[in-house]
């Protein structure tokens, strides 16, 4: 029989390789399953010391595919603004399948349109390691907010390939969709799915964006969902992934502020979004007295007040929380408000902590009703998921990495929302942040230099050559 040594389980070579040292110099055999793995048995993780200056990210290319997908925009630059299903997002989904197929992926897309591009490892057969982020941007954005953990997770993958890395576990790239609410109001929509939402799957059906698109109408205009109503075919098994790395930038000003090239991700912060309705009685400005007012405005700004007072109370520093929204009926500003409209967001990698927050609030809305002689209308809690940590493993070889490119690293948390809190009810998790310019984000002047996106890049790469042996 003849043994085919390209199959031959790299995990089986590193557990004999105490028997085979001693036989090294005079064992061809040993030769030959080291010429086949591609790594000295004695040292099968030798790749990782002999190979690190083979880790060379081609920036200018890196940089011109940033700037290339930025132009599929329906705002002029600096800005970029690229919502779900239009014509633009459409193009730019081609743009990124075509750089995927370039890279000797194998691509393919689910019927809401999240987008798989595959290097094939020589153990197809075990759960791969994957990576990624989104492309879609909200009015008038910037160009690096996930665009970075896409073209870089490409990168990253050319980056191994040029480097004569062969993966053992299979290694995906993936791009999401609509990880921005801006069009249906629904955020991670992709990556919700992916993690099995039955809630969402329902919602779908009948919800439609500001001009009364239907969600599916939308969805096969972009030739997507084209023979089911059902999505739930989207969803994705728990294991189908052995780990998830998000590269991404930091939007915020630590790194930058603090000269660290790399933070390492331990704990995404969750949020739970509110909204909510005073009804009072209106009427002239002139005319109505101060003590006779029913003021459903004010009912409004004492919340407001309230909120950040019980963000405060909770004592931790990673409980935030934001009105985001406040509108008043009629907007005028001769008339006494009659109706007020509150959109909450409060944030914490303590779900306990940040539902008692919550609790406080609908509490003070009650009473703020009652002493104003206002009437809360509505209070609702339209997501209330859960925060999410970072896989200790996936810590450690991020660390690791960082380490062995002799880049200064910190662990932080992430108090942004990414798809990645929704991969970690999938497989185990871990994110990479870079720095970003004043930690701007969501605006034109957001940016991230040429070498901290290469430092990035090759963190991550690194990273996912780990995974894929482990």
């Amino acid at each position: 029989m003849t043994l085919r040594f390209p199959q031959f389980p790299l995990l089986l070579l590193c557990f004999c390789c105490s028997v085979i040292i001693a036989h090294r110099d005079e064992d061809p055999v040993t030769k030959t399953m080291e010429d086949f793995s591609g790594y000295p048995i004695d040292e099968p993780h030798s790749f990782f010391q002999k190979s690190l200056s083979l880790l060379s990210v081609d920036t200018e290319s890196l940089q011109k595919e940033i700037d290339e997908l930025a132009a599929f925009s329906d705002t002029p630059a600096p800005s970029v603004t690229r919502i779900l299903y239009t014509e633009k997002d459409v193009l730019a989904r081609r743009y990124i399948k075509n750089l995927m197929g370039l890279s000797g992926l194998s691509v393919r897309e689910d019927a809401v349109g999240n987008i798989f591009g595959r290097w094939d490892g020589h153990e197809p057969e075990l759960p791969a390691v994957a990576t990624g982020s989104h492309i879609d941007a909200i009015p008038y954005s910037g160009k690096y907010d996930g665009v970075v953990g896409v073209l870089g997770a490409i990168e990253a993958i050319n980056v191994l390939q040029r480097s004569g890395f062969r993966p053992r576990r299979s290694l995906e790239v993936i791009l999401f969709t609509s990880e921005e609410p801006t069009r249906f109001g629904i955020s991670c929509l992709g990556s919700r799915l992916l993690a099995g939402s039955e809630v969402l799957v329902e919602a779908l059906k009948t919800t439609v964006d500001a001009q009364n698109r239907s969600f599916l109408d939308a969805a096969r205009s972009a030739e997507y969902a084209k023979d089911q109503d059902d999505l739930s075919s989207v969803f994705l098994k728990k294991g189908t992934y052995s780990a998830f790395v998000e590269l991404h930038i930091e939007q915020g000003p630590l790194l930058e502020e603090e000269g660290i090239s790399i933070g390492i991700v331990t704990a995404i912060a969750a949020p739970a979004s509110i909204k909510l309705e005073f009804e009072g009685n209106g009427g002239h400005a002139g005319a109505v007295l101060m003590p006779h007012r029913n003021d459903a405005g004010l009912a409004a700004a004492e919340l407001a007040l309230a909120v950040e007072k019980h963000v405060l109370e909770s004592g931790s520093i990673d409980t935030v929380g934001t009105v985001g929204i406040l509108e008043l009926h009629p907007g005028a500003i001769n008339s006494i408000p009659s109706k007020s409209h509150l959109e909450i967001d409060t944030r914490d990698i303590d779900e306990q902590r940040r539902n008692i927050v919550i609790e406080k609030i609908q509490h003070s809305a009650s009473k703020i009703a009652i002493d104003r002689g206002v009437r809360l209308s509505e209070f609702k809690i339209i997501n209330q998921d859960p925060p999410a940590l970072a896989e200790k493993t996936i810590i450690g070889a991020m660390e690791a990495a960082s380490k062995e490119l002799n880049l200064k690293h910190k662990l932080m948390i992430s108090r942004a929302y990414h798809d990645s809190l929704f991969m970690a009810r999938v497989s185990p998790m871990g994110m990479i942040f870079i720095p970003c310019y004043k930690g701007y984000s969501h605006k034109p002047e957001e940016y991230a230099s040429s070498q901290d996106i290469a430092n990035g890049v090759k963190v991550l790469a690194l990273t996912l050559a780990k995974l894929s042996l482990h």
